[in-house]
């Protein structure tokens, strides 16, 4: 790495990425610069980050915030923008070297798109934008040199452990997962299940739509289909293990049957920190590992009876196309109609598995057949749980 500062563009920088990956970057001035932030809704907050970092442009996806951000900044020599479009042209700045995508879901896709096609360095935790487009992303990656730095915290431990291991295949990715607060329940405990309980996960602070998912597992799908186009494996080669103690962020088994395995105390500020920096490491103000402290790390297997998402993403991806984007779509409606208190949570999987069971199967989508399919599931979706009662 050189000594020339890294100017970072930040997509989604008032969530719980975008502020941590703010706090990597105030650690280091002297290393990487917040040159773009960009937001969809948090429009205070967003005034608060561009007068404490200074950006060269600001950007909110909400265009009706518009004129307040702009009144609110006026004093400062920021360029101020708003829309969707605005957003996909920051990305291509120049003077941009990284770019961090960590808007939630779909809206994703295309800032990651037009940031690739400008052959930026894509620091990816939008884990979405590989679960709908995989072969595309990967395909125009390739395509345009930009390389793509996993954030996700078992991605990066999968990088992490294949670092230095040149051209040795991946006999097998042991893809670890908390399990969520809920992985001790029974079916009849699950089905009263409560959003505040569901946002309260045991080891992580994250978004409201990643703890849900973590909740149903349906992180852990996510993540096996995005592990799928970043490491170049089959879904068979992918086992999810569940540790409790999110200790272990994930292994990596060779040929030899040697394993490689990343440890650390769960902080998301690593792995954003290591994409940033790459290859090099710096120093982070995290605890390190205490192994007296610790005693114990434990592993089971996961539950797709009780947690059926994860055995959906399985088949989604298994049957490849516009598949795994129908059961995204339906997901980010399911998990926001249980936030919204309308359907229960053992319900968010029948909405998933109805849906795709509904949507056109497209084998070799297109970008446009894509942004139709994430239409026309979310319409079957909400169709769907209107017809579910909530028990």
């Amino acid at each position: 790495m050189s000594n020339q500062k890294r100017k970072i563009a930040v997509l989604g920088s008032t969530g719980s990425i975008g502020t941590q990956a703010l706090d990597v970057i105030s650690q280091h001035p002297g290393r990487f610069e917040a040159y773009a932030l960009v937001a969809n809704n948090q429009v205070d907050k967003l005034i608060e980050q561009a007068r404490r970092f200074n950006p060269e442009v600001v950007v909110i996806a909400n265009e009706t915030k518009y004129a307040g951000l702009k009144g609110a900044l006026a004093d400062l020599p920021v360029k101020v923008w708003a829309g969707a479009d605005a957003i996909e042209q920051v990305v291509q700045d120049a003077e941009i070297d990284v770019v961090l995508t960590a808007m939630v879901g779909f809206s994703g896709l295309k800032p990651t798109i037009s940031a690739i096609k400008a052959g930026k360095t894509i620091a990816l935790a939008n884990k979405e934008t590989l679960v709908i487009a995989g072969e595309l992303i990967t395909k125009l990656a390739l395509e345009n040199r930009a390389p793509v730095l996993p954030v996700d915290s078992e991605h990066s431990a999968i990088f992490q452990c294949l670092n230095g291991e040149g051209n040795n295949p991946i006999e097998k990715i042991l893809l670890t997962a908390s399990g969520g607060p809920f992985r001790n329940f029974s079916v009849d405990e699950l089905s009263r299940v409560t959003k505040e309980q569901a946002l309260n996960h045991p080891n992580w602070n994250m978004g409201a739509k990643v703890t849900i998912d973590s909740s149903t597992l349906m992180n852990k799908g996510l993540e096996m289909i995005e592990a799928k186009w970043l490491f170049g494996v089959n879904p068979s080669q992918i086992e999810v293990v569940v540790h409790p103690q999110s200790i272990i962020h994930s292994m990596v088994q060779f040929k030899d049957r040697s394993i490689m395995a990343q440890l650390s105390l769960p902080d998301m500020r690593m792995p954003i920190q290591y994409a940033f920096s790459y290859p090099e490491r710096l120093s982070l103000d995290v605890e390190p590992v205490d192994f007296f402290e610790l005693s114990s790390l434990t592993f089971e297997k996961p539950d797709t009876d009780r947690f059926r998402n994860l055995q959906l993403a399985y088949q989604a991806i298994d049957q490849g196309g516009n598949m795994p984007c129908i059961m995204n779509a339906a997901n980010e409606i399911a998990v926001e109609l249980f936030l919204q208190d309308t359907i229960g949570f053992l319900q968010m999987s029948n909405i998933i598995e109805q849906t795709m069971q509904k949507a056109v199967f497209i084998p070799n989508p297109s970008l446009d057949d894509y942004i139709q399919t994430d239409a026309e599931a979310r319409r079957i979706a909400l169709a769907m749980a209107k017809q579910t009662v909530r028990h």
